[in-house]
């Protein structure tokens, strides 16, 4: 007398919805604006070490 027991799948009640296109918007700008950030930061320090240079 052996039964078979299925094999259940354990599934979340509650189903991750995507992000909104919004918050993905958001981001990016954000990355954006980090990276040119970042580029305007190593052009100055570049101009500073170049005065710096010809004293």
């Amino acid at each position: 007398m052996s039964e078979q027991v299925g094999i259940r799948r354990i599934r979340p009640s509650v189903r991750f919805r995507p992000a909104e296109s919004s918050s993905i918007q958001e981001f990016a700008m954000a990355d954006v604006a980090f990276v040119l950030i970042t580029i305007a930061v190593f052009a100055l320090v570049a101009v500073v070490a170049r005065g710096v240079a010809k004293l």
